[in-house]
């Protein structure tokens, strides 16, 4: 469907959401079975807990709207989490491994925000406060998810950049974080 106002590409904004939600629902467990930093699994249990619930609320959105949450697939979120899958699948190395499953997690809250804010923004204009403030609890929730993830990268990245400069033999004289 083309919408043809913003109340349609409000729904169908909001459908592309809540696709993403649940492919992000059967990721999840792929992405915790593959890590093996303790604190990274759960981060990403706990943030399995939080999507459900982002599903749920979307749910709550579309029956107020009278709207069914079904729709086309949300091609972007498909894209994202191919990419880091494949990524992720090719790399033997544990700690490599759980360095690119943040990056991968990363990538998916960045969309996820964008999405958010955009739906969010669209419930303020057409005056739907009830939406607007549960779209922003789950944008609020992204951003954290994201955050923590840049924590965990701190660490986790280190680990990862220590354990290589040991491997090729360098002497490493200075570790310089970036998050």
């Amino acid at each position: 469907m083309t919408p043809s106002s913003l109340q349609e590409l409000y729904v169908e904004q909001l459908r592309d959401l809540y696709d993403a939600e649940h492919q992000i629902i059967k990721a999840l467990p792929e992405m915790i079975e593959a890590a093996t930093s303790e604190s990274l699994k759960q981060a990403l249990r706990s943030h399995l807990e939080v999507t459900k619930a982002q599903a749920s609320r979307l749910e709550t959105i579309f029956e107020k709207l009278e709207e069914e949450p079904g729709g086309e697939k949300c091609k972007g979120m498909q894209g994202v989490l191919q990419e880091g899958d494949s990524l992720v699948g090719e790399i033997k190395d544990a700690t490599v491994r759980d360095v690119a499953i943040i990056a991968s997690a990363q990538r998916v809250e960045h969309y996820e925000i964008a999405g958010y804010g955009t739906v969010r923004t669209y419930a303020g204009i057409l005056g739907d406060e009830e939406a607007g403030e549960l779209l922003q609890l789950t944008l609020n929730e992204e951003k954290d998810a994201d955050q923590e993830l840049t924590t965990l990268a701190g660490t986790i990245n280190e680990g990862a950049a220590v354990k290589s400069v040991e491997s090729e033999g360098i002497t490493r004289t200075r570790t310089k974080r970036i998050a």
